[in-house]
């Protein structure tokens, strides 16, 4: 994949002392060295890097709002950030752009347990939710595995989802309620504490459409009581396709489970070489299922899982018999991209969602790609909700293997295409898919998406170049038309 920026306009960086002199009158926290602007060239992608103009941060939602009316006035583009954890290059800079980082935005609002909710700032982290809370006796569902870091303002942009998405659902199935402000300076307040919003469901929009349309400011987030019992189960089989299976059936019995996760023998090693979370060494693939609930429901429930994984050709099983060693469970899963940091240079991280009868189909295909590029690849999916997240291996320093690296993770994401699934589960499009949207949508599925944006920044000052490819517009037609990236703009330096 050759990856393209929308062309820097030279009249902003010429005028880039003006621009951060004026930033100064809304903000004291501008940064503009080169220095300063180093830690924020890059995201959770960690591929390709870019400084931007400037960096800003503010503090309140006024703050926000005076910055991104400047900068519509002015025609300067914004790029909103939150903890910079993403895997898709979606708050990668431009070089004319004002990075608006939202990290000052850390504060929890309110804590109101009558309505179940929490309203929080969007720098807050994932994890801080559920710590804030957990003395009651709840939770935050959402548990992406970099939730330690990364915030609620990143996982409404990407709708983040986790390992107990399956039962529980994603981002946008636990946010009540948004204070959003426009590129205009509009602020905006969609839903509340409330369950059910009136007219159209712009909440809905909202979720998951990575900084195109607006800068959320706050977020009233559900919060769940905490159930009676919770086990996990650690299965081994010999075989990927055993374990597909067993995923299958478990739900085509009727059991939810809390959350479900398939490990593959590359990753299970490496994993149990970092985190020492005590899996089997000997088995091909390994599934995590975990049931919450009455503790006679969750007994019950196990029994039927173990039962089901037998019938697949289980050679191998272990129940947690308490919450410290279901913890110990889930940390080597949880710990599963940092083990692959250990014995590779460099890994992308892919993501995909496919229905999960094919989760061995695409896994076989996986591993024919694997050898067609050499490069190592291990995997390890959601495979109650199919979303897979194969890790490639790659040596940066050579740019002939990160060309391959890139090519191999798009082959991957046009194979989920093609048996019926999606380009992106939880990471979202960014950059690093974006030129794969035509094989999802044809140009009027685009158009009409396009118009979306247009409503909210009919400027496309916000965050462009990113989910859609880049594009080139017709004069006479006054449409946009997709060239599946094949543009005159520059290449974005890598590392």
């Amino acid at each position: 994949m050759v990856l393209h920026l929308p062309e820097a306009d030279q009249k902003i960086l010429d005028n880039k002392s003006l621009i951060v002199k004026e930033l100064n009158r809304f903000t004291c926290n501008v940064l503009s060295d080169n220095d300063e602007l180093r830690p924020y060239e890059t995201d959770g992608l960690n591929v390709y890097k870019q400084k931007p103009l400037a960096v800003v941060l503010p503090e309140n939602t006024k703050e926000v709002s005076e910055i991104l009316k400047y900068c519509y006035q002015h025609n300067i583009k914004v790029v909103p950030r939150g903890a910079g954890t993403g895997l898709s290059g979606g708050s990668l800079p431009l070089k004319d752009c004002v990075l608006m980082s939202m990290g000052k935005f850390n504060k929890i609002l309110e804590k109101d347990f009558k309505n179940r909710c929490v309203v929080t700032q969007p720098g807050v982290t994932n994890l801080a939710i559920t710590q804030a809370v957990q003395d009651q006796g709840y939770y935050y569902a959402p548990d992406p595995s970099s939730q330690l870091a990364c915030s609620i303002g990143g996982n409404i942009a990407e709708n983040s989802g986790g390992v107990h998405s399956l039962k529980y659902g994603t981002t946008t199935n636990n946010v009540l309620g948004v204070e959003i402000v426009l590129i205009d300076g509009t602020i905006l307040r969609i839903g509340g504490k409330h369950l059910d919003s009136e007219g159209y469901d712009l909440l809905g929009v909202f979720m998951g459409s990575e900084g195109l349309l607006g800068v959320v400011t706050e977020a009233t987030v559900k919060i769940l009581k905490k159930p009676e019992a919770v086990r996990a189960v650690l299965i081994g089989f010999n075989s990927i396709e055993d374990a597909g299976s067993c995923v299958s059936d478990v739900i085509s019995k009727g059991i939810v489970p809390a959350g479900m996760e398939i490990m593959d023998k590359p990753l299970i090693i490496a994993t149990e070489n970092y985190a020492k979370a005590g899996y089997p060494r000997d088995v091909e693939a390994l599934l995590i299922v975990e049931i919450d609930g009455t503790a006679s429901e969750v007994e019950a429930m196990i029994q039927k899982v173990l039962d089901i994984a037998k019938m697949n050709k289980a050679s191998y099983n272990k129940a947690s018999n308490s919450d410290e060693e279901r913890m110990k469970f889930w940390k080597g899963r949880k710990a599963a991209f940092s083990a692959c940091g250990v014995i590779s240079p460099d890994y992308i991280c892919m993501d995909g969602s496919i229905p999960r009868n094919k989760l061995a189909d695409v896994l076989g295909y996986i591993n024919q790609l694997s050898k067609k590029y050499n490069l190592r690849v291990a995997n390890c999916f959601h495979a109650g909700d199919g979303n897979l997240h194969p890790l490639i291996m790659f040596d940066s320093n050579d740019p002939k293997e990160l060309k391959k690296a890139e090519d191999f993770g798009a082959d991957i994401l046009k194979y989920c295409v093609k048996v019926g699934g999606v380009l992106s589960g939880e990471h979202g499009i960014g950059v690093e898919k974006r030129e794969l949207m035509c094989e999802m949508f044809n140009n009027n599925d685009i158009q009409q998406q396009l118009s979306l944006k247009k409503a909210f920044d009919k400027k496309n000052l916000l965050n462009p170049g990113k989910v859609y490819p880049i594009l080139h517009r017709c004069a006479e037609e006054g449409r946009i038309h997709i060239h599946k990236g094949k543009t005159k703009f520059p290449d974005l330096p890598r590392f």
